[in-house]
């Protein structure tokens, strides 16, 4: 059932399609990651950040530097899941994500996913814009 933990700051929904399944008819583990990544990204962009343009603009990137999943229960093709997620943590380089995938309510995924934000150049980390900071904390739990 819906915990109000994934009642929260950002939702996409996805309809899973064949290209996402196993020979099962399952979807494939890795696919949850791709989900996830298309809702990290996605939310950004309604919040007005778009990543190629923080590319561009500031020099910076942002790479995924640690992933947890558990996979509780299967999705299944037609499946309409909703991905779910929400910042936990801001570091002066990193954004901690917890995200979880839904179907009506049921929880199948979860994971714990650390961002960090990089120089386009060097690829050392390098702090967030202030600005993007600024509204990161509005949303952050």
């Amino acid at each position: 059932m819906l915990t109000d933990k994934w009642d929260t700051q950002a939702r996409l929904d996805i309809r899973v399609y064949y290209e996402d399944t196993d020979a099962g008819g399952i979807v494939y583990y890795a696919n949850y990651l791709k989900f996830f990544e298309r809702a990290r990204t996605e939310w950004l962009r309604n919040l007005g950040v778009n990543q190629s343009d923080v590319a561009e603009q500031n020099q910076r990137l942002f790479v995924v530097k640690k992933v947890e999943i558990q996979y509780l229960k299967p999705a299944r093709l037609d499946d309409l899941i909703s991905v779910r997620s929400r910042i936990t943590q801001l570091g002066s380089a990193t954004i901690h994500f917890e995200q979880g995938a839904l179907r009506g309510g049921e929880l199948l995924c979860q994971s714990t996913i650390q961002i960090v934000c990089v120089d386009a150049n060097t690829l050392r980390p390098s702090k967030l814009d202030s600005d993007l900071r600024t509204l990161l904390e509005k949303v952050q739990d």
